[in-house]
C-alpha cells in the first residue's frame, strides 16, 4: 500500500542491499519546494540530499555549481562543545573536506558551458555512530541531482574503505578505523573511477590499486539503486542551452593562431607564460582591428576562451604527437629542484621548497600538548589535533591582484593534503610530547602546490628536530587520453594541468604511500589505466626525495634554541587527582613555585613545559614525590607517623605510609617503640615487602640514619 504526502503525491522509495545492509532512497516526503529532494537512510544514518536549479542561465565564465556539506550536532546527539556559540555556524574544516570530497566526482559530468545555477546540499540528520556518514551523504547528492533533470551524466556513488587484518572493508566501525593501515575514499559511475583520495600508514602502491578495484565494485549496487529511483520518478529533462565558443569564431581563432604555437613555445616557465600573454595581447589587438572596435568588446570574452581553447589543444597535440610538454620536458621529466631550510632564525624550523616556479616556503612551530586543536564536530567526541598543517596562497603567487581573506576550500584542502602526508612519520605523543603547527606559505605558483607544500613541511619539520619516522615527498601526476591511449606525465605544471584529463597527487616515503588525491575530468577511467600513473608517480617521488635528502639528511638532534622544552613523566592515572588536587590546588601550587607549565593526559602522560631546565626538572621532581609508587628494596626518607606497642607507621610517600615492626626498629633487642622513635621524627627506611592486601613493609635495620 502506498503512502501519499500531504500534498497528494505519492511517497515512493526503493531499497537494495549495499555491502550488507539495506540503503533506501526515498522521494515526496520532505523539500516539496526543491528541484529534487532525497532521503537516503542506510543503518540509523539519514541524510536528505537537495538540489536547486536556477530557472535561466547567469552570465558567468564558470559553472556556478555550488555542492555543501552540513554537520548537524542533533544527529549525533551532541550539542556543541562551544561555551558561547550553540547553534552551527561557520562549517567546520571536517565539513569543507567533505563537502570537496563529494563535489569532486560530481562537477566534471556536467557538459562544458552549462551555465545553470546549481546548488546540492546533503544534510545529515541522525548518524548512526559506527560509521562515518560521508559517502551516504555523497549518494544523497549524487540522487538528488539524478532527479533534476539536469544535463548530469551520474549517477555517482563513493566508498570509505579500510583495511584490518589485510581485508578490505566499507563502513568501518571507530574501532575498525583506528586499526585500519589505510583510508581510502573510492567514488565512480558504472563505467570508471572518477576520485580517489588516501591516507595510508606507508602501504605499497600494489595494495592502494587492489583496494581501488575492490571499492569500484563494492559501490556499483548504490548506482544501480540510483537508476532505478530515476525510472520510477521519471523526471522532466530540463531544457538549456550550452554557452560555448561560437564555431565560427573558434575556427577564426585557430586560423589566426596557426604556426604561432608548437616547438615556438616550448619553453621553460616563466619564460612560456610571458610568451603566451604577449601571444594574447597580440590576438586581441588583430581582432579588435578584424571584428571592429564598436563590436569587438561584446564579443571579447568569446573570443578569449576560443584562443585558452585553441592553447590547450596545442599543448595535448606536442604531448601526444611529439611525447613533448609545453616546457620542452620528456613525459617523466621533474622540473629543476631547489631547496633551502633554517632561513628565519627565529622559527623553530624552517624552509623553501622550489621545483620550477612553484614555491613553497614552510615554517614549523611546537608548543606544549596544550596548544592542539580541538575538534569539535558532529563526529568525533572530545577530538583533538596535534599536527595542524595551514596552507596559504595570496593572490601575487600567480601574479593578481586580489583582496586577502579568509582561507578558502581549496587552501584548506591542500592544508589538509600535505597534513595527511606526514601524519603517518610523526613521532608518537610519549616520544615527542609537542603540539606542532605548520604552516606553508606559497611564493609562486605554477601547479602542484600541495607536493611543495608536503616537501617544505617535511623539510622544516627535520629543521626543527622533530624526529620523523622517515622523510616524505610528493609529485603531481597527469594524464591525457587520446583514443583510448593514456600519457603518463610527471611533475605537471598549470598549462597540463588546465589541458589535460586527469590531476593525480601522492606522498610517502621509501617504503609506501602516505597520502593520495585523484581527480577525474573524463568521465570516469579503469584501474588498470590509474595504475600507470600510480606506478610512474613512485620513481619522481624517489627522485625529489632524494633531492631533499642532499638538503637535510636527517632531523637535526636539537630543538632551536627558541623552542620551548619539553619533558614528560607517566604516572599511574589513579594517581592524577594527587597531582591536580581539590579544585587544582596542588597543580596552581606547582605552576606558581616553579613557573612551568603543565599538561596532564588522561593515560596519566604529564608533560612540563618551560625556557628553564632547573624549573622543569624542579616540578618534575615534586610530581614524582606526589605519585611515586613504592618499590621494594628502595631507601625512602619518611617521617613518623605514628607510635604503636608493636611498632612505628612512617609515611614514606604522599599518602603512602608503611610499618616497622618493633623487631625491624635494631639489630638490638627494643622493649619500648619510643625508646627509638617518636612522632614527626624523620628517618630513613628500607622497603622489606608488600603483602596481598598491599600493606607496606619498613625495616631502620642495616640503614644509615646519618
Amino acid at each position: 500500500m502506498s503512502t501519499i504526502n500531504p500534498n497528494g503525491k505519492e511517497i515512493i522509495s526503493v531499497s537494495a542491499d549495499f555491502c550488507g545492509k539495506p540503503l533506501t532512497l526515498e522521494v515526496n516526503r520532505v523539500g516539496f519546494r526543491t528541484t529534487a529532494s532525497v532521503l537516503v537512510r542506510y543503518g540509523d544514518t539519514v541524510v536528505l540530499g537537495t538540489a536547486m536549479v536556477g530557472s535561466k542561465p547567469v552570465v558567468l565564465d564558470y559553472f556556478p555549481l555550488s555542492i555543501d556539506y552540513e554537520e548537524k550536532f542533533y544527529a549525533a546527539g551532541k550539542i556543541s562543545g562551544s561555551r558561547f556559540i550553540k547553534r552551527e555556524g561557520r562549517p567546520s574544516d571536517e565539513a569543507i573536506l567533505i563537502g570537496r570530497l563529494i563535489d569532486r566526482p560530481i562537477r566534471p559530468l556536467f557538459p562544458k558551458g552549462y551555465r545553470q545555477e546549481v546548488q546540492v546540499v546533503s544534510s545529515v540528520l541522525s548518524m548512526d555512530p559506527n560509521f562515518r556518514p560521508d559517502m551516504i551523504a555523497m549518494i544523497a547528492a549524487s540522487s538528488a541531482l539524478m532527479l533534476t533533470g539536469t544535463p548530469f551524466d551520474g549517477p555517482v556513488s563513493g566508498l570509505r574503505v579500510g583495511r584490518v587484518d589485510g581485508k578490505f572493508k566499507a563502513f568501518l566501525t571507530p574501532e575498525e578505523r583506528a586499526q585500519s593501515d589505510l583510508d581510502l575514499v573510492v567514488a565512480g559511475i558504472e563505467t570508471g573511477i572518477t576520485m580517489v583520495e588516501a591516507g595510508a600508514d606507508e602501504i605499497s602502491e600494489e595494495v592502494i590499486i587492489d583496494a581501488m578495484a575492490w571499492a569500484f565494485e563494492a559501490l556499483q549496487p548504490a548506482i544501480a539503486l540510483q537508476r532505478e529511483l530515476v525510472a520510477r520518478i521519471a523526471p522532466v529533462a530540463q531544457e538549456y542551452q550550452l554557452v560555448l565558443p561560437d564555431e565560427a569564431i573558434q575556427t577564426t581563432v585557430d586560423q589566426w593562431i596557426e604556426g604561432k604555437l608548437g616547438e615556438k613555445l616550448r619553453q621553460p616557465y616563466p619564460e612560456r607564460n610571458e610568451m603566451i600573454n604577449e601571444l594574447r595581447w597580440e590576438f586581441h589587438a588583430a581582432m579588435t582591428e578584424q571584428v571592429g572596435a564598436e563590436t569587438y568588446p561584446s564579443v571579447h570574452d568569446e573570443y578569449d576562451e576560443a584562443f585558452t581553447m585553441a592553447v590547450h589543444k596545442d599543448v595535448r597535440k606536442g604531448i601526444v604527437e611529439h611525447s613533448k610538454r609545453p616546457d620542452g620536458r620528456d613525459l617523466n621529466e621533474i622540473r629543476l629542484l631547489s631547496s633551502e631550510v633554517g632561513i628565519l632564525p627565529r622559527a623553530h624550523g624552517s624552509s623553501i621548497f622550489t621545483r620550477g616556479v612553484t614555491q613553497g616556503m614552510n615554517i614549523v612551530t611546537l608548543a606544549p600538548l596544550s596548544y592542539a586543536q580541538m575538534v569539535d564536530t558532529m563526529e568525533v567526541n572530545d577530538g583533538e589535533r596535534r599536527y595542524m598543517h595551514h596552507y596559504n596562497a595570496p593572490g601575487y603567487t600567480v601574479g593578481e591582484v586580489r583582496r586577502l581573506g579568509s582561507p578558502g576550500r581549496r587552501e584548506i584542502g591542500h592544508g589538509y593534503l600535505a597534513e595527511r602526508a606526514l601524519s603517518a612519520v610523526l613521532p608518537s605523543e610519549e616520544d615527542f610530547p609537542y603540539a606542532i603547527r605548520s604552516v606553508t606559505e606559497i611564493m609562486s605558483q605554477n601547479g602542484s602546490t600541495s607536493m611543495a607544500a608536503t616537501c617544505s613541511a617535511c623539510l622544516a619539520l627535520m629543521d626543527a628536530g622533530v624526529p620523523l619516522k622517515r622523510p616524505v615527498s610528493g609529485i603531481a601526476m597527469g594524464l591525457m587520453m587520446d583514443n583510448g591511449k593514456p600519457y603518463v606525465l610527471s611533475d605537471i605544471a598549470d598549462a597540463e594541468d588546465f589541458a589535460g584529463d586527469m590531476d593525480f597527487k601522492v606522498t610517502g616515503t621509501e617504503r609506501g604511500v602516505t597520502a593520495m588525491q585523484m581527480d577525474m575530468k573524463v568521465h570516469g577511467l579503469p584501474v588498470e589505466i590509474l595504475r600507470q600513473a600510480i606506478e610512474q608517480s613512485k620513481a619522481g617521488r624517489q627522485h625529489i626525495l632524494e633531492h631533499m635528502l642532499s638538503t637535510l639528511a636527517a632531523p637535526r638532534p636539537s630543538l632551536s634554541p627558541y623552542a620551548p622544552r619539553i619533558e614528560k613523566i607517566k604516572i599511574n592515572p589513579e594517581k592524577i587527582g594527587a597531582v591536580i588536587g581539590k579544585g587544582g590546588e596542588v597543580i596552581n601550587k606547582i605552576t606558581a613555585a616553579t613557573g612551568a607549565q603543565i599538561d596532564i593526559k588522561e593515560d596519566g602522560l604529564i608533560t612540563v613545559a618551560s625556557p628553564d631546565g632547573a624549573s622543569i626538572q624542579q616540578a618534575i621532581d615534586w610530581i614524582k614525590s606526589l605519585t611515586e609508587e613504592p618499590e621494594v628494596g628502595h631507601i625512602y626518607t619518611g617521617k613518623v607517623v605514628s607510635i604503636k606497642d608493636f611498632g612505628a607507621f612512617v609515611n614514606i610517600l604522599p599518602g603512602t605510609d608503611g610499618m616497622v615492626h618493633i623487631s625491624q626498629l635494631s639489630d638490638a633487642r627494643v622493649e619500648k617503640v619510643t625508646d627509638v622513635l617518636h612522632e614527626g621524627q624523620e628517618v630513613r627506611v628500607k622497603l622489606t615487602g608488600i603483602d596481598e592486601r598491599g600493606r607496606l613493609s619498613l625495616t631502620l635495620r642495616d640503614v644509615d640514619q646519618a
